[in-house]
């Protein structure tokens, strides 16, 4: 298939909402076909150590092969100790997503050869019997639940790096051992929008929580896509999976290049193989990787040198307690106390900030003590957020903290706005600039760009009222 009908594809598809395309159980862009979808996320974890040794977990930043023990590297002797932290930060995940947390759970070890691998096997719970630590549970996204499987811990493996030039592989083993939660959804999904939103839901949740930071682009969240499809009232086709995709718009542009490579299979009444597959990000093309394992041949058995892993009630009761508002609570808690849309609480949980509902706490702070939150919200996005935007500034680097955004739509002050910025009441402060009172400006404001402010000056109450004090 084309980069030009696959990137056409993606285009009409994104211009649908979720929530409506959801609904639809078949995609009329594949007439009489059913797409089934189901996705494996792999979190790194947020622990400052790795899951079974104190080695530091590595960033981006660290040099090659600095951050290993002798564990990671598999010498022979030695012991795996459970980092309490992952285990800590797993069970709050399983809250989360209302998952059903095992009071037994066990470790495995997964055969296979790979040069990153040195021990010939990773450490899992896929197959354990007790099970995973964690099993069942939902993520809704546009009105759907999508249902997940099981919750589990395991290892990363280490780093590969090819060098096309002189055709050699350097080994990196500063992420062997790096803590990682497989969440694996039941294959309840029906379109790569679905997809794609089932993925940012479980990033905000794992944001939240903090388990995960959920960077894609800096690989600490990856996904592993399995897709099948199969004509309307038949039994479901071959499915096959996609490996290591790192963004959402990959990862549907993935999708919906194997919906059409199986479509082009069928069709020529070929059968699909059960393989595993890459995603190439210059052809928008997946490609064969190899023919897929099925389970026995990874040579499951129970690690020898982990026991069995007990939770008891007393500690799922306290994580309950203290786990933190999570994205649909924080959004039901803005439409309900301060009267906003979905969509406009949308817009301040999606912003980009340095803690987790960053511009919500905002928000929160310039709305106290009785004041307007239409008006602030107001304030906060039409203006201040579009002033941002404009000097191509994150959220996260706003110089005018919440108190002094909340002199400007504090009770009482003449000159605060009672209808949308940029409208008849913002308009005629900009041309009186003279009835504006007298208030003295806050450092804050003189450290903010002086050429944003002035953008626009007739549509901002900010940038007429201290234009003559800047």
């Amino acid at each position: 298939m084309s980069l030009a009908k696959v990137s056409m594809l993606l285009r009409s598809c994104t211009r649908l909402p979720t929530r409506y395309i959801s609904r639809q159980f078949h995609d009329g862009r594949w007439p009489g076909w059913e797409v089934v979808i189901g996705i494996e996320t792999h979190a790194q974890i947020k622990s400052k150590q790795k899951l079974f040794s104190s080695t530091l977990t590595s960033s981006l930043k660290d040099a090659p092969n600095v951050n290993v023990s002798v564990f990671d590297s598999a010498f022979p002797g030695t012991l795996p100790r459970l980092n309490e932290e992952c285990v800590e930060l797993a069970l709050r995940t399983a809250v989360a997503l209302n998952s059903d947390i095992q009071p037994q759970s066990s470790f495995d070890r997964k055969h296979y050869f790979y040069p990153d691998l040195p021990a010939g096997y990773q450490i899992t719970q896929h197959y354990g019997k007790p099970t995973p630590i964690a099993q069942g549970g939902t993520v809704s996204i546009g009105g759907r639940a999508i249902g997940i499987k099981q919750i589990q811990l395991e290892q990363d493996t280490a780093k590969t790096t090819f060098n096309p030039r002189t055709r050699t592989s350097s080994i990196d083993l500063n992420r062997a051992g790096t803590a990682l939660l497989e969440i694996v959804t039941e294959p309840d999904m029906r379109s790569p929008e679905e997809a794609g939103a089932y993925v940012r839901a479980l990033q905000a949740i794992l944001r939240a929580i903090g388990a995960s930071d959920g960077n894609m682009e800096a690989g600490s969240l990856r996904c592993d896509v399995n897709v099948s499809i199969n004509r309307i009232g038949e039994p479901p086709g071959t499915r096959c999976e996609i490996k290591n995709l790192n963004s959402v718009k990959f990862m549907q542009s993935a999708i919906i290049s194997e919906i059409e490579r199986h479509r082009a299979l069928y069709s020529k009444g070929a059968e699909v193989s059960q393989e595993t597959r890459g995603f190439n990000q210059d052809t928008f093309e997946t490609f064969s990787m190899r023919s897929k394992e099925d389970a026995p041949d990874y040579r499951y058995m129970p690690d020898p040198n982990l026991g069995i892993l007990e939770i008891p009630p007393q500690r799922i009761d306290y994580i309950r307690s203290t786990v933190p508002e999570l994205p649909w609570q924080v959004r039901a808690r803005l439409t309900t106390a301060y009267g906003l849309a979905e969509k406009e609480a949308d817009v301040l949980l999606n912003l980009d900030t340095e803690e987790q509902y960053g511009a919500v706490a905002y928000f929160d702070r310039v709305c106290a003590n009785g004041r307007n939150p239409r008006i602030a919200f107001n304030w906060m996005v039409h203006e201040l957020l579009g002033r941002l935007n404009a000097a191509s500034l994150a959220f996260s680097d706003n110089p005018i903290s919440s108190q002094h955004l909340a002199e400007l739509v504090s009770p009482g002050r003449e000159w605060a706005p009672h209808r949308r910025v940029g409208e008849n009441s913002a308009q005629a402060y900009a041309c009186v600039p003279s009835q504006l009172p007298t208030i003295p400006l806050p450092s804050s404001l003189r450290a903010f760009p002086f050429s944003l402010m002035r953008h626009q000056p007739q549509q901002s109450l900010i940038s007429t009222r201290y234009a003559h004090e800047l």
